[in-house]
């Protein structure tokens, strides 16, 4: 009898572990609503896209680049927004920032409200419009 209750015992500790793990929440993710993505009038190869994101409290992404130029302005909130290598910045409502083509980059939100910004790309047809990067 007291053999079996040691691997009992380990079995409903593995067992309860491993059901606490399936029910942590993910981390909350952004979320982007498109106003329109059409093509680039003077370039077919490229499409312009504007749309609007909301960060909600404690909300990051990888860092990432895109196919093609960024531009974003804070609306809500304050989004904590790092250059690979170098010191972030907190944007507030009214701050914009220009992100080159190729300039890998992450956006986070560190506060406890959420935040919104309003994005437009210009990315390069047919590919995907931003790629994780380590």
């Amino acid at each position: 009898m007291h053999k079996l209750t040691i691997p009992m015992v380990a079995v409903a500790v593995s067992v309860a572990a491993v059901a606490a793990w399936s029910q942590t929440p993910a981390p909350p993710r952004f979320q982007a609503t498109p106003y329109f993505t059409t093509p680039l009038e003077a370039d077919a190869g490229r499409i312009v896209k504007l749309q609007s994101v909301v960060l909600p409290p404690g909300a990051a992404n990888e860092f990432h680049r895109h196919n093609g130029d960024q531009w974003a302005a804070i609306q809500e909130g304050e989004v904590t927004f790092t250059i690979k290598g170098q010191e972030p910045r907190v944007l507030k409502v009214g701050d914009s920032v220009y992100i080159p083509r190729g300039t890998i980059h992450r956006n986070q939100n560190l506060t406890d409200k959420p935040a919104r910004s309003i994005e437009l790309v210009i990315i390069d047809k047919d590919k995907p419009q931003s790629e994780v990067t380590n």
